[in-house]
């Protein structure tokens, strides 16, 4: 009979499991649960490895818990030092190919772990001078799992994974935050037409409206890096249930901090294991906030994609840049691709947090079984968003350009100017001027000053650029800009004089 370990004329080693004997090919750093899971969850064909920062995580903690049972007595020199050894080369990109489970698998979790313990092992096997799947020297559950617990390790792993793949989506928000406020610099005196409701408001300047899209962005850095601060409190220790059973009463506190220790993470064990072991309340907050992205990210797309429709029968007040053709059928077109992409980006997240919701309400008792989609969802919300945000900046808003002409046309024959006037002419006045514009297509200005209403110095005054852009006191001889002072009581404020050589 095959001994288990030992290799066959195939190219395979025989591994023995609960289920009974199983081949696995003799250069698998992988063994007989990671083939059984392969073959019971060929699901998504999108495996661990398709995340190396999960791959890293794993092997942290593995490398953590190691260190703990090492300091306790629980695991020898020998051991330990193969272990460690094992977990830093997968820390540092080896062996990531053989993290071959699919994302999504029943068991909670189950099939992730014992592929992390099944290669560390053979890994360690191997640096001990054994061959792969010699486990009597150095076993996956015995040492690799020691101390240990799916329900614990996975949980910790998915949210030291998140930890060190969020900055990247940061750092891509603050990227598109700076080209947007630059695109806000550039058009800092070009005036236009706002609008609400799809219909004409009052002017505002095209840097308000790009300085506006990332402000909206800005707000949830912090928001995000806040969110994900619940990350580090972690369940190590909490073995299946939250009892710590089969562990040390100093291993918890210790494992943690060897995993904070290892990653820079000032991690902390909850205070109630049995909680922390079933509660996914983090995953759920986290995923909120990046379906809250999302739809501000789709919004801002929305809009550019409305600004820059045409170039004949659209708004087409921005152009952005050309970046393929558009059309099989009709030549010449260019089509917003990079905004719908981001477009569907955003659609996508947005389910991926729907996800992660039913998920995290259908745990049940003592543990959540559904942590592996949440895993898969937040991870991959976060890559593809990471990579949108970085699209949008470099291929889009970076290259935008305005139709001036387009924008001063629609400013000189929209309706919307007649708001600033209605301080001085009042409303039944503006209403009449406004209708007589719509019906007539003259401009506003033009109007005003035919009936008399006003002056031309003084129209000027009402309908410059800083008075229609920003709050201003109007008086009965023009206008006042309003300057905020931080000095003063509650309901006062400071205003500049009127100069008398500018005022009708």
């Amino acid at each position: 009979m095959t001994s288990p370990g030992s290799t066959t004329a195939s190219a395979h080693r025989i591994e023995h499991d609960l289920l009974g004997d199983r081949e696995v090919p003799a250069d698998a750093y992988y063994g007989v649960q990671t083939l059984r899971a392969q073959e019971n969850f060929h699901i998504t064909d999108v495996p661990l490895h398709h995340f190396p920062r999960l791959i890293e995580a794993l092997a942290q903690v593995k490398r953590a818990t190691a260190r703990a049972n090492h300091r306790l007595g629980a695991l020898d020199d020998e051991h330990a030092a193969a272990i460690e050894q094992a977990c830093a080369e997968i820390v540092d990109g080896s062996l990531h190919e053989d993290f071959v489970v699919d994302m999504i698998q029943g068991g909670a979790g189950t099939s992730t772990n014992m592929n992390a313990n099944e290669v560390i092992a053979n890994r360690g096997l191997e640096i001990l001078g054994h061959a792969k799947g010699d486990y009597d020297f150095l076993h996956p559950n015995n040492h690799v799992n020691l101390s240990q617990s799916t329900n614990d390790v996975y949980p910790t792993s998915v949210r030291l994974a998140i930890l060190l793949t969020f900055p990247a989506l940061t750092e891509a928000m603050d990227h598109l935050i700076t080209t947007l406020r630059a695109k806000g610099e550039e058009f800092a005196d070009v005036l236009k037409m706002g609008r609400t409701q799809m219909q004409d408001a009052v002017p505002m300047t095209v840097a308000q409206e790009f300085n506006a899209w990332a402000t909206t962005i800005e707000e949830d850095v912090e928001r995000l890096t806040r969110s994900a601060t619940l990350f580090q409190e972690i369940n190590l220790g909490a073995t299946a249930i939250g009892t710590g059973i089969t562990t040390d009463p100093r291993y918890s506190q210790m494992a943690a901090q060897e995993l904070a220790e290892l990653t820079g993470v000032p991690f902390v064990v909850a205070d109630d294991l049995v909680e922390a072991t079933s509660d996914t309340g983090a995953f759920v907050t986290y995923s909120g906030v990046l379906k809250r992205i999302a739809v501000k990210i789709s919004k801002i797309c929305n809009d550019l994609r409305l600004l820059s429709s045409g170039p004949r029968a659209g708004f087409h007040e921005i152009n952005l840049p050309s970046v393929q053709p558009g059309s099989s059928i009709m030549p010449g077109k260019v089509n917003p691709v990079i905004p719908e992409v981001v477009n569907q980006v955003a659609f996508e997240v947005i389910g991926n947090d729907l996800t992660v919701t039913f998920a995290a309400e259908g745990g049940q008792l003592q543990l959540n079984a559904f942590e592996p989609v949440i895993c898969f969802n937040i991870l991959e919300s976060t890559r593809i968003m990471t990579r949108a945000m970085n699209t949008l900046a470099d291929r889009c808003v970076s290259g935008i350009t305005l139709n001036t002409d387009v924008l001063e046309d629609y400013l000189r024959h929209s309706i919307g100017v007649v708001t600033a006037l209605v301080p001085v002419i009042g409303y039944s006045a503006a209403t009449d001027v406004a209708s007589t514009a719509l019906e007539t297509g003259r401009p506003v200005a033009e109007l005003v000053l035919e009936r008399g209403l006003l002056d031309e110095r003084r129209l000027e005054s009402l309908l410059s650029p800083d008075s229609m852009t920003s709050p201003h006191r109007t008086t009965n001889t023009g206008t006042m800009p309003v300057i905020p002072d931080a000095g003063l009581d509650s309901g006062e404020i400071t205003r500049l004089p009127l100069d008398p050589t500018t005022e009708g």
